[in-house]
This record gives C-alpha cells, sequence and structure tokens, in this order.
C-alpha cells in the first residue's frame, strides 16, 4: 500500500519540533524555486545553464537542490544566463 506524500507531510508536521525546523528552511526552499523556474522559464537544461554561467552542471544541480546558498555574484550571473533580474524584498515578520 502506497501513503500519499502529502499525508506523510501533514502527519510529520503536525509534530511542533519538525514543523519548526521546516519552516526555518523556507527561505533556502524558496530560493531554489525561484532558481528553478528561472531556468525553466529560459528553457535550459542545468548544462546549457552552467555553460553559460562559466561553471559545472553539478554546481546548478547544487544551487536548484537547496544544498547550496548563493552568493549574489552567483545569484547574478544565474540571472544574466537565464535572462532574468532579481528582485529582493524583506516583509515584516
Amino acid at each position: 500500500m502506497t501513503i500519499p506524500f502529502e499525508e506523510i507531510r501533514a502527519r510529520l508536521l503536525a509534530n511542533p519540533k519538525v514543523k519548526a525546523e521546516y519552516d526555518a528552511l523556507a527561505p533556502e526552499f524558496e530560493i531554489s524555486a525561484e532558481l528553478v523556474k528561472a531556468r525553466m522559464r529560459a528553457g535550459l537544461s542545468q548544462a546549457q545553464l552552467a555553460a553559460r554561467m562559466g561553471t559545472s552542471q553539478s554546481t546548478v544541480a547544487r544551487l536548484e537542490s537547496g544544498q547550496t546558498l548563493p552568493s549574489t555574484k552567483t545569484l547574478l550571473r544565474f540571472a544574466k544566463a537565464t535572462g532574468s533580474k532579481i528582485h529582493v524584498r524583506l516583509i515584516a515578520a
């Protein structure tokens, strides 16, 4: 029997400690999701994007997975390579 992911997620997030850790990682997940969207919008594979950025496909994969937080310089290179522009905003917590 297969349990749907959303059901497992709901069970895990019912634990306050797990939820707190999950919420703490939300900004990192948001950054990686935006990077993937920008690459997809540009119609590029990770390898094609890496070539435009002058880096490796594995570096792009790490950025998109959230394993590595990009520097501002890297974000600028990523944006240029995907024909995007960066928009940063801070909102009240």
